[in-house]
């Protein structure tokens, strides 16, 4: 079971298992947010929130809306909004311990232009 949380714990995680790999992605959105997206389904993920402590945003055509801590202002989570996206959400990998990720896979998503990958690690 890994934990995770906001700056100021209003919004706790419980997440059955540790990530295997983390999205680090640069299109206009997450390079602003500055997150590592763990990619679970929503039933691996426990939030603990009252519905008042998170805040979203969501554009475009809609199909995620991010999710973010009202107090402390840190990006939590992105949910999917339309059919072909309810089964995966994101948790920002950045609200864990580091010592859930060492040693984790990044993949490297040039989501801003070419929609290429790569794949790095890191200790």
């Amino acid at each position: 079971m890994v934990e995770a949380s906001c700056h100021c714990g209003a919004v706790k995680f419980e997440i059955a298992e540790a990530p295997e790999e983390v999205t680090d992605c640069n299109c206009s959105i997450c390079r602003k947010l500055g997150v590592r997206w763990a990619y679970y389904h929503p039933g691996q993920v426990r939030i603990d929130a009252a519905p008042e402590a998170l805040g979203a945003y969501s554009w475009g055509d809609n199909r995620i809306a991010f999710h973010h801590c009202r107090n402390c202002g840190c990006p939590t989570h992105w949910t999917g909004l339309n059919e072909g996206r309810r089964d995966r959400m994101g948790v920002s990998a950045r609200l864990m311990d580091p010592a859930v990720l060492k040693g984790v896979r990044i993949r490297k998503l040039d989501g801003a232009d070419t929609w290429t990958e790569r794949f790095v690690y890191e200790e």
